[in-house]
């Protein structure tokens, strides 16, 4: 699974400004890179947020997380505070492994 979190450029602060998340769970990615499938995709999804499309960049990261827990199950877009209450969640799992082994 392929986790883009996507930002808008901040000319004024000269920083990324969280847009959100996406989750790809498809391996095949059409001849394109994972950047380059990212930032087509998120140019779509969170175009309309921004003045110029092309402020948009993603980072890619893979991830392996349980379908059984249902985490990222049902949704493939997430807002800036869906995000921020998801990765609090991944953050606390992984310390909770970590505690019991």
């Amino acid at each position: 699974m392929v986790i883009y979190v996507v930002f808008c450029k901040d000319f004024e602060h000269r920083k990324g400004e969280l847009m959100g998340m996406l989750v790809e769970r498809r391996n095949d990615m059409r001849g394109q890179t994972q950047w380059e499938s990212g930032l087509k995709w998120a140019r779509l999804a969170f175009g309309h947020l921004v003045k110029d499309k092309k402020d948009i960049f993603v980072f890619p990261k893979e991830m392996e997380i349980n379908d059984d827990q249902g985490l990222l199950v049902e949704k493939g877009i997430f807002g800036k505070e869906e995000y921020l209450k998801i990765m609090n969640m991944i953050d606390q799992e992984i310390k909770k492994e970590r505690k019991g082994n």
